[in-house]
């Protein structure tokens, strides 16, 4: 399976953004009223400049309490954002999370970000395919 199919899959395409400047206590109103796990982080031409995980406040809270949600939201997010292609193979992403152990990868296409995956996306769909192979092996097992 394709990333371009996962995100076809996906009941939304928004993907939720933040500048650097905003404070942490913005980004984490964003992340409990989105029920979501990060937000990019985006330039001026809405490219991605790095990644605001829930993991990352938390790590700033545990670092500095709750002063910390005073600070802008690039004193806190990951820099270095792998991204992902719409042809590249679900397991592809998949290793490369589970090795890089994180959760949220933008998807970028010709120099503009089309979407975001999250591991649970991910995982979702590999299920769904391995799920389909059984199918149609048990089928050509009972010939039918």
């Amino acid at each position: 399976m394709l990333v371009r199919q996962i995100l076809n899959s996906k009941p939304s395409q928004e993907v939720a953004t933040i500048t650097p400047g905003a404070p942490l206590a913005e980004a984490a109103r964003i992340l409990s009223e989105k029920r979501i796990g990060a937000l990019v982080v985006v330039d001026d031409s809405d490219l991605p400049v790095g990644i605001l995980s829930e993991r990352d406040i938390v790590r700033e809270v545990a670092a500095s309490g709750a002063i910390c949600l005073e600070k802008r939201t690039d004193d806190a997010m990951t820099r270095d954002v792998l991204t992902a292609t719409p042809d590249m193979r679900a397991d592809e992403v998949l290793a490369t999370m589970t090795e890089r152990r994180f959760r949220h990868m933008p998807v970028v296409e010709d120099g503009r970000m089309i979407g975001i995956i999250s591991i649970g996306d991910v995982v979702k769909a590999r299920l769904d395919e391995l799920s389909m192979e059984r199918e149609a092996l048990t089928g050509m097992i009972m010939g039918n």
